[in-house]
């Protein structure tokens, strides 16, 4: 097992603190760090995408499990793989995909591991069918604070505390997942393009009743009778009959994006308000009024900015502040008075994705809720944005919404509770389970978890 002192921070760049790093390879390995740990206690962290400081733990441990990355089985008849949490999106679809299978949520990245998955409950574009990711993790080896490793199996007390619990409740070691079928490895694609927010979610709304996967880039630079222009894009696994005949001799071969790579360093404010309103401008002229029947890569149509290594760097040496909400059916205007307010203020906001999410799951912690969740990246150094954000937290709240924690780098600790009403439950648990602190981050001391 290698250790080493090192400094992290999410993948937002932001507010950067110094851990001991344990990379155990076995389970064996990861109970002697959670048994031996200081007093500031351990915390697991997979590759790093967590956008703010939940995989970090200032003066503490931190595991790192990417070493613990075996795909283990994969029952081709029922359609589960069991596999360990150090296993990325990206390797478990490469492995399951040529069986014919594929993950059941896949969020932008595939560079996520299952166990990150799993303590972030992350979503993707099938949520309004699909759920977010626990939903279909059907039992889990969970090592807890007292060094003791325990099959948790979904609809118990822990599995709905660990499900979004932020890797608090304990070191995730194993999975078993169920899967998607599949008969290709490329999507059939629609692309269209909405004049204004009312138009994009009526279309969002028409459009999900019949599509699994639904997402819309907006634009929140444009104003006017354009504010919330957005480009949308749906799609479904191409059936073997749509292919040509060539990919037909090969239908589940994975073939990943390659994007040109982000420089290592760029200037500060090289995206800033008058470049990212261009390249909007750009991109939404550049997108068909309509276009059906697209084939694209699984790995183009889910995770194209994986093409492109580091472009968490665009925003410069400042890094950027993600931020995702959402608000249920029936505040639509609360969705509106939002997008007004950014459009207004003119935030560089990179990479805006509004969805329309489902039925939540049971996590207690869980961030998706049904209704409208809107995410975008800011420049950190963008001045005054930390009060506009407690802004727009108070209308979030106000509506009955919430903030994504496993995205988060600045939420008050007054506000979590009015987002989370399972709130005290997660503390109880994890004070009757963990009383003394063996698993702590630096988000979980800022807001009190």
């Amino acid at each position: 097992m290698s250790v080493d002192t090192v400094s992290l921070t999410g993948w937002g760049r932001t507010a950067p603190t110094t851990a001991l790093r344990f990379r155990p390879r076995t389970h064996e390995e990861a109970v002697a760090v959670v048994c031996g740990r200081g007093p500031r206690g351990s915390i697991a962290r997979g590759l790093g995408r967590a956008y703010g400081d939940a995989a970090q733990n200032a003066g503490g441990s931190v595991l790192d499990m990417t070493a613990l990355n075996r795909v283990r089985g994969v029952d081709t008849v029922t359609g589960t793989v069991v596999c360990e949490a150090g296993v990325s999106l990206r390797r478990l679809t490469q492995a399951v995909l040529p069986l014919g299978w594929f993950p059941p949520v896949t969020p932008a990245t595939g560079h996520v591991t299952v166990g990150g998955a799993i303590a972030s409950d992350v979503h993707g574009r099938n949520h309004h069918v699909s759920g977010s990711f626990s939903r279909h993790v059907q039992a889990l080896d969970l090592l807890t604070a007292d060094g003791e490793v325990r099959t948790v199996r979904r609809g118990s007390a822990l599995f709905d505390a660990t499900a979004g619990g932020l890797g608090l409740t304990g070191v995730i070691l194993t999975a078993t997942v169920g899967l998607r079928p599949v008969r290709t490895s490329l999507m059939s694609v629609t692309t269209e393009r909405a004049t204004d927010l009312d138009d994009l979610m009526g279309r969002l709304t028409e459009g999900g009743r019949h599509s699994t996967y639904a997402a819309a880039w907006v634009d929140l630079l444009a104003r006017g009778r354009s504010t919330g222009r957005a480009v949308l894009t749906r799609g479904e696994h191409a059936p073997l009959s749509a292919l040509p005949a060539r990919a037909r001799r090969t239908p589940l071969l994975f073939r990943p994006a390659h994007l040109p790579a982000v420089p290592s360093y760029l200037p500060e404010g090289l995206l800033g308000r008058a470049s990212v309103a261009l390249l909007n401008e750009l991109r939404y002229r550049a997108s068909p009024r309509r276009r059906t029947g697209e084939l694209q890569r699984v790995s183009t149509f889910f995770h194209a900015l994986d093409g492109a290594p580091h472009w968490n760097r665009v925003h410069g040496r400042s890094g950027f502040v993600h931020y995702q909400f959402v608000v249920g059916h029936g505040q639509e205007e609360t969705l509106r008075r939002i997008v007004h307010r950014i459009s207004r203020r003119r935030c560089p906001a990179f990479h805006a994705v509004l969805k329309r999410f489902g039925k939540g799951d049971p996590g207690w912690l869980s961030f998706p809720m049904p209704g409208w969740s809107l995410a975008l990246g800011l420049p950190a150094a963008l001045p005054g944005l930390a009060r506009f954000l407690d802004e727009l937290d108070e209308e979030v709240a106000a509506a009955g919404g919430r903030v994504c924690l496993a995205k988060d780098a600045r939420l008050r600790p007054e506000t979590l509770a009015a987002m989370y009403p399972r709130l005290a439950e997660f503390r109880a648990l994890r004070a009757e389970l963990d009383p003394d602190g063996a698993f702590r981050s630096d988000l979980s001391r800022r807001l009190g978890l």
